[in-house]
């Protein structure tokens, strides 16, 4: 009987936790644009685009963008150039190269749809688990599980305790919770309401245990604060470089030139170093000639000879008419006269 007992107790605190949630969504989750939308594009643009980039900061970006390229036929018809310049100085840029080979895949395999089931959509560039679950959930209002880090966090408190200083529970058995929560019909408003929660309510530092809706029910609860004020905390690090002498600011840097150049043969690159040092960013050659070469390998530039950066090139022609993902043009940035090359987005 106890076993009986067990799970009808633990039934009623699942029903109870769903309901609580959905409702304090419905009273305090933000007014978001892929809220507004079931379009499978823009709800996979907005997923690509807040993979670790903050809210507010992704939606004039996301805007921008649908704006542009409303439709996946745009994108995947569009010059990854195109792409790039669009996305902005969002940062993450290996993100759009990802989503354009996304675009094209769908136009080309799936008769220009979006997939609905979350198998094949883990198939496309850059898109795992978590981002073929929101798709899934949020355009198709599938009721499948997944979650992101807002999620795992309320989950294991809710159902484990806290997290800190060691979780109690490990990501198999929160993966196994989080697929028997997903109700019936209503995966679309549990799953945003989970992720609301943990964003604005149950955070990583800093919970509102004093006033949470389910505290009744959260096996944390009282002990969160406690656990978290006796929590070690991660031993001072030496003073790190500055942001600005970073590869990742520099390759930001270098792009944001280039998008701005618009000239379809790119620029030299003493071009962009003076136009750098303009930007008060002081860059010698070596380090520049760096910053080329991984953004290339990346896919997000094209090197090719100054002499022969016309746009009768081979290379050029190449990547004017399909982006080369994973092959550099003629010209490419393995010799030592890189300094006399010209730079393009693909």
């Amino acid at each position: 009987m106890t076993g009986a007992a067990d799970q009808k107790t633990d039934q009623t605190k699942n029903a109870t936790v769903r309901k609580t949630l959905i409702s304090w969504f419905r009273e305090n989750g933000r007014d978001l644009p892929w809220r507004r939308t079931r379009d499978p594009w823009r709800i996979l643009v907005s997923e690509v685009m807040l993979q670790q980039i903050q809210v507010a900061r992704a939606i004039p970006f996301y805007e921008r963008f649908t704006e542009r390229f409303p439709t996946v036929d745009a994108l995947a018809t569009a010059p990854l150039a195109e792409a790039i310049r669009a996305w902005g100085d969002l940062g993450r840029y290996r993100r759009v190269v990802n989503l354009h080979r996304t675009a094209r895949i769908v136009v080309e395999e799936h008769e220009g749809r979006i997939p609905a089931d979350p198998e094949v959509l883990v198939t496309l560039p850059g898109i795992g688990p978590y981002t073929a679950g929101a798709v899934a959930c949020f355009a198709f209002e599938r009721d499948v599980p997944f979650f992101d880090t807002n999620m795992h966090r309320v989950l294991h408190r809710v159902y484990f305790g806290p997290e800190v200083p060691e979780p109690a529970a490990k990501r198999k058995e929160l993966l196994a919770l989080a697929a028997g929560l997903v109700p019936v019909g209503d995966g679309w408003a549990w799953n945003q309401a989970v992720m609301e929660f943990g964003a604005l309510h149950c955070t990583a530092r800093r919970p509102r245990c004093e006033e949470c809706p389910v505290s009744g029910h959260c096996s944390a609860h009282p002990g969160m604060p406690g656990a978290l004020a006796a929590a070690p905390r991660a031993p001072k690090r030496e003073p790190a470089d500055r942001y600005e002498d970073s590869n990742r600011y520099l390759r930001g840097r270098v792009l944001a030139q280039l998008r701005e150049a618009r000239a379809a043969d790119g620029l030299e690159l003493r071009d962009i170093q003076s136009r750098l040092r303009r930007d008060e960013t002081e860059v010698g050659l070596p380090r520049l000639r760096g910053a080329v070469r991984s953004l290339e390998d990346d896919g997000l530039a094209c090197t090719v000879p100054a002499r022969d950066s016309d746009d009768s090139s081979p290379g050029r022609a190449v990547a004017e008419e399909r982006a080369a993902y994973d092959a550099r043009p003629p010209g490419g940035a393995g010799g030592e006269g890189l300094a006399g090359i010209r730079v393009t987005l693909p």
